[in-house]
């Protein structure tokens, strides 16, 4: 194991244009990775793996005029924690759910935040966490007041701790989205069989469109993830799944179709690389979901400050760079669509990290 991530360092440090070592990154992992037989042993590589591809995705790649850096892991940052007992006066903890990565959750949802706690009067403490079910346990330990959360979460956390819908945002006149399965735009693929055998990205294991839509697309060809696929992945947020595709460091992937297409306008040289093959039917908006343990009246006044946005001249103004037309009163009907999905991609829940060698 440690005698190959030596030689595929060695190899990748070889190159000094980052292009190319990137494109030796993306054919190494898949070349290399197939050697490993067995779960246990192809974990670990993977761990290797998704830590190199980290480097390159946030750091361009190596060239021999950047000097080599040690990271010391026991100099460590502490980073504020939101006050886990009973909520203060004044304060508001809220969570977001990772459907974007943590540096776009911050910077898409820091103005919506700081509008709320003015026109609550109360301090936002904010919260993230890597994974939806560590959203939906902190929500049901009345850790966090407040989460804006995928629908699937939302879904599964009514049944589990009790969720509250508070409101959904409206988009284009509508409540509902789509699951996209994109590739990238030079590719030859276009249909879900064009990828069987390639390498596949999921975002999260509680994701609707990003992991039980796609296996719900599988299980009506009476196929599964493990059978499909090559291999597949988790990158455990949407955009973090788009880049995957752009780069070429998997062949396809199941995003929520706002996700993409907010950065479709936002950030189009993200997504001008990859190519939607393939909508789902309708689902419930991503919703603003409450703790049990919230007070009604507090649950009131952030209705009433969400519900009145539109007609605010500040209110507005981030509406539209978010492109919401307006958040509205959620109807748990509108999420029935997901049950049925749920229901469908049955115990493909657990999946882990792995596959063999894509087909070339």
């Amino acid at each position: 194991m440690l005698l190959w991530w030596r030689y595929w360092v060695k190899d990748f440090l070889q190159f000094q244009d980052r292009a190319n070592a990137r494109l030796c990154c993306i054919e190494m992992i898949r070349t290399r990775l197939s050697l490993f037989k067995s779960k246990a042993t192809k974990l670990n590589a993977l761990f290797l793996v998704y830590l190199t591809i980290f480097t390159i995705l946030f750091n361009g790649g190596c060239s021999d005029q950047e000097q080599s850096k040690v990271v010391d892991f026991s100099k460590t940052i502490t980073l504020e924690r939101p006050d886990t007992s009973e909520r203060g006066n004044n304060q508001l903890r809220i969570a977001i759910g990772a459907m974007v990565s943590p540096k776009e959750s911050l910077s898409t949802y820091q103005e919506l935040l700081d509008y709320l706690g003015e026109k609550l009067g109360e301090k936002i403490v904010l919260e993230q966490r890597k994974t939806y079910s560590e959203i939906n346990e902190l929500l049901g330990k009345g850790e966090v007041d407040l989460a804006f959360v995928c629908s699937g979460p939302y879904v599964a956390g009514k049944d589990k701790y009790g969720l509250e819908l508070l409101a959904a945002p409206e988009v284009n006149g509508s409540h509902f989205y789509n699951a996209y399965l994109i590739v990238n735009k030079d590719s030859r693929f276009n249909t879900l069989e064009d990828l069987r055998g390639r390498a596949f990205a999921f975002t999260d294991p509680d994701s609707n469109t990003g992991k039980m839509a796609p296996i719900a697309w599988l299980k009506k060809i009476g196929e599964k993830p493990e059978t499909f696929f090559g291999s597949f992945i988790y990158t455990y947020s949407h955009d973090n799944s788009i880049l995957a595709v752009s780069k070429g460091v998997v062949d396809g992937a199941s995003v929520d179709g706002l996700i993409w297409e907010y950065f479709n306008k936002t950030n189009p040289d993200l997504t001008s690389k990859t190519r939607i093959i393939l909508k789902s039917e309708n689902y419930g908006m991503p919703p603003l979901v409450a703790a049990k343990q919230l007070p009604k009246p507090t649950k009131d006044a952030i209705r009433k400050a969400l519900f009145g946005m539109r007609a605010d001249k500040k209110g507005a103004e981030i509406l539209d760079r978010l492109m919401i037309d307006r958040f509205v009163a959620a109807n748990d009907h509108w999420y029935d669509s997901i049950r049925a999905v749920i229901g469908s991609a049955g115990t493909s829940r657990e999946l882990s990290d792995g596959g063999s060698k894509p087909q070339d």
